[in-house]
């Protein structure tokens, strides 16, 4: 059985969003509830959530833009940017948490405490771009993990995988011109499905041309489609770049009974995700990767397929397992 982290804080419930929002503090209470009640918890190695310096945030957004978040915060506005983004007193810390507790994630990662990890937060990230909140994100988490990586442990080629429904526009804007970040991503495009970014050729700019790779999926798609297309566009593009650790903005929302897009993934298709991410890792990284919690707004769903996830990354069917 592998050494799995896991970073959640109660703190990550302060952040609110209001009566009928989607990402709301239900999202993680019924993840842990879930993992608690499975046994799981005991098995898995706490991440503690300190608030991220502010130094580490800049690397990825303009300093007015985090000043912009607190500032918002302090002022008790109820969004920021957009209606999507609803926000509370308490959002900025929140969000200073969540950031936090991933770059532990990553020094407990590279020091070997830890063989990989699941980052149970929120508020979530790749939407955010370097100076505006987009679709429910303030701060580029899985963004914002990957400059830490470069510039604290000297990592020359990172793979960021997303699988959340929606484009991670911010994260693509981010590393567009960087050599150092390869992002994957598959959502659903054409469609009504937010952000509308993320167009199968758009591969990158400057140095960092050929380091973007987008697959998309048309409404009414499902496992066949979806597994079709992973298998195409990333494997290849992993063989080439060979990533020395692996991140994943695992969001969940491509489900079939999740009503935020018309992809109809199924729960098995979902546990094929994270053992091809998982083989990747095994593959290229020494095992090394950490999943980051985007999307995913089905109450009933989530909670069971993040417990198929964590027992994926814990594999406690390898050597030494149960």
């Amino acid at each position: 059985m592998r050494r799995t982290g896991f970073l959640y804080d109660e703190r990550f419930l302060l952040h609110k969003t209001g009566p009928g929002h989607p990402e709301c503090p239900e999202r993680l209470e019924v993840i842990y509830r879930a993992l608690d009640e499975a046994g799981l918890i005991s098995k898995l190695i706490p991440i503690p959530a300190a608030p991220a310096r502010t130094k580490w945030i800049e690397r990825v957004h303009t300093p007015r833009h985090v000043f912009r978040v607190e500032e918002a915060s302090l002022l008790y506005l109820d969004e920021l940017d957009c209606a999507d983004n609803q926000m509370c007193p308490e959002t900025f810390e929140t969000a200073l948490l969540a950031v936090g507790g991933i770059l532990t994630a990553m020094d407990y990662l590279m020091e070997g405490k830890i063989d990989n990890a699941f980052c149970a937060v929120r508020p979530p990230g790749h939407h955010a771009e370097a100076n505006r909140a987009l679709g429910f994100c303030f701060f580029n988490n899985i963004a914002i993990a990957a400059k830490y990586l470069q510039a604290e442990w000297d990592v020359e080629r990172i793979a960021i995988v997303d699988f959340d429904v929606h484009h991670g526009n911010g994260t693509q804007q981010i590393f567009e011109e960087d050599p150092g970040v390869f992002y994957y991503s598959i959502h659903e495009h054409p469609s009504f499905s937010y952000p509308g970014t993320g167009r199968d050729f758009e591969k990158g700019t400057g140095a960092g041309l050929g380091t973007i790779r987008n697959s998309t999926l048309l409404p009414g798609q499902g496992d066949e489609e979806f597994k079709a297309k992973f298998q195409r566009d990333l494997l290849p593009a992993m063989d080439q770049y060979k990533p020395e650790v692996l991140l994943v903005s695992a969001g969940f929302d491509a489900h079939v009974e999740d009503d935020m897009s018309d992809i109809r993934l199924s729960t098995q298709c979902f546990t094929w995700i994270g053992e091809t991410v998982l083989g990747i890792a095994d593959k290229y990284c020494g095992g090394r990767i950490v999943s980051v919690l985007e999307g995913g707004y089905n109450l009933e769903v989530l909670p069971e397929l993040i417990k198929n996830h964590v027992r994926i990354l814990l594999d406690e069917s390898g050597p030494g397992g149960a």
